[in-house]
Parts: C-alpha cells; sequence; structure tokens
C-alpha cells in the first residue's frame, strides 16, 4: 500500500524539529557523519529560509553498509550510524533531481570524496555525483542515497513506499534495487 503524507505537513513538521533547537547554545557536532542529515540542535544561523541546514557540507568520508531490517524489507542499505538510506524514484539517472525543500525532507547522504563500502556492500556499485549546490552525494547502482527525517532513531524505514516531492521512496536492497512490500 502506497502512502501519501501532504508535502505541507512533512515541510512543517521538518521546520519545527529543526527550529526548536534553537534556543539551545550549548549543542555540538563531534561527528563527521551527523553533517550528512539536518539536526535538531541547528543554530539559527545555520537554517535557511527553506528550513534546509545550511551547513550540511560533509566533512569525511561517508561509509554505506547493510542491515537486516526483517520482514517484507530484508538486508536494506544504511549509513556508518545504521540510519536507513532511501532512492527517489525521480531520478532518472545519478543526479539528483531533489533539492530545496524536498533535500530537508530527504537530505542527501554527501560524502567528502569515494565513499566507504562497509559489510554486504558491493564497492563497485558505490559513485558519487555532484548537486546543485556543489556538494558531493553518494550513489549506489547510479541511485543518489537520502535519508528520511521522519526516521528519528537507526534502523527505522519510516519513508518506505512514501510519496512525496512527484514520486515514490524506496529503501536499497544490496544489489542497488528498490525494494517494494
Amino acid at each position: 500500500m502506497k502512502r501519501t503524507i501532504p508535502v505541507s505537513a512533512c515541510a512543517a513538521a521538518l521546520l519545527v524539529t529543526v527550529l526548536s533547537g534553537c534556543g539551545s547554545s550549548s549543542a555540538s557536532h563531534s561527528g563527521a557523519a551527523d553533517t550528512t542529515a539536518p539536526s535538531s540542535t541547528a543554530s539559527p544561523s545555520a537554517v535557511t529560509t527553506q528550513g534546509v541546514v545550511a551547513n550540511a557540507s560533509p566533512t569525511a568520508q561517508a561509509t554505506v553498509a547493510t542491515h537486516n531490517a526483517g520482514g517484507k524489507l530484508g538486508t536494506i542499505l544504511v549509513d556508518a550510524k545504521g540510519r536507513t538510506l532511501y532512492l527517489f524514484e525521480a531520478d532518472k539517472t545519478d543526479m539528483s533531481t531533489c533539492n530545496g525543500a524536498c533535500a530537508a525532507a530527504w537530505p542527501p547522504l554527501l560524502s567528502k570524496g569515494q565513499p566507504m563500502a562497509g559489510s554486504g556492500v558491493k564497492s563497485n556499485l558505490l559513485g558519487t555525483s555532484k548537486r546543485s549546490d556543489g556538494t558531493t552525494q553518494v550513489t549506489y547502482n547510479k541511485h543518489p542515497l537520502y535519508f528520511f527525517s521522519g526516521d528519528t532513531k537507526p534502523g527505522q524505514t519510516n519513508g518506505q513506499d512514501l510519496n512525496q516531492f512527484g514520486a515514490l521512496w524506496y529503501v536499497v536492497n544490496a544489489a542497488g534495487n528498490k525494494v517494494e512490500t
């Protein structure tokens, strides 16, 4: 069953999440992987008018690994912290079509240099492409990879089968294909 969540609801929820951390001055970012997705502790100066974290550029090489999600999903791609990675069916090449509000809800997996293959990942399927903002996005089997802002813990797959920003979103298996449920 395909689930559709209004884009405005997702954008509003994400903006509230990002802005809720604005009062905190003790936030720190020590892990490089933390810079690949919006943070709920972003400072006001880091948030653009579209709610996108402006300083979300990578500071380290990304790692892609696999995780057994069980059930109908099976083994899927995750980052080094176990966060689920997705593909966007609107991306017909290795170049991302998800920018602005889309990238706020579906942050790209960014890397400084060539990404590393973790457990269960085929290194020959890993690649990168340049985004419209000049950052380097990780691809797998020529699919740009994204996180879902609605996944708040490692291993969650809340973005599976969502229809947002004009197309469907799916988790990716180790062969580099979408997993349909």
